[in-house]
C-alpha cells in the first residue's frame, strides 16, 4: 500500500525555521509531481508548493514565495518543504501530496504534521 509520512513539524517561534519531510513508500513517486498542502483551523486546505517529478521547476502560493523552498530526493523517495521566516499566519497541519506528472494533481494524501507558530 502507498504511504506518504510527514515529519518535522513543531512548536517554533516567530522568525524560526523548520523542515518538513514527507517519505513515501509503496512505490516511486520519481515519475509524478509531488508538494504540500496545509489546512488552518477553520480554514480550507490551501496549496503551499509543489515541484515537478523531476525537481526541475517549482511553484508556491504567495503568501509563502520568498520564505518557503520545496526540494526532493527521487532516489530517497521523499520531498521536502524548507519553511523560513515563519509567522504565526503559517500556523497550520501541513499535508503532502502526489500525484500527476508535471502540474500536482494529488491522488495520495500523508496523515499531515502540526506546524505551530508563536508570536
Amino acid at each position: 500500500q502507498v504511504q506518504l509520512v510527514e515529519s518535522g513539524g513543531g512548536l517554533v517561534q516567530a522568525g524560526d525555521s523548520l523542515r518538513l519531510s514527507c517519505a513515501a513508500s509503496g512505490r516511486t513517486f520519481s515519475n509524478s509531481a509531488m508538494g504540500w498542502f496545509r489546512q488552518a483551523p477553520g480554514k480550507e486546505r490551501e496549496f503551499v508548493a509543489a515541484i515537478r517529478y523531476d525537481g526541475s521547476s517549482t511553484y508556491y502560493a504567495d503568501s509563502v514565495k520568498g520564505r518557503f523552498t520545496v526540494s526532493r530526493n527521487n532516489a530517497k523517495n521523499t520531498v521536502y518543504l524548507q519553511m523560513n521566516s515563519l509567522k504565526p499566519e503559517d500556523t497550520a497541519v501541513y499535508y503532502c501530496a502526489a500525484g500527476g506528472r508535471v502540474v500536482l494533481i494529488p491522488d495520495y494524501w500523508g496523515q499531515g504534521t502540526q506546524v505551530t507558530v508563536s508570536s
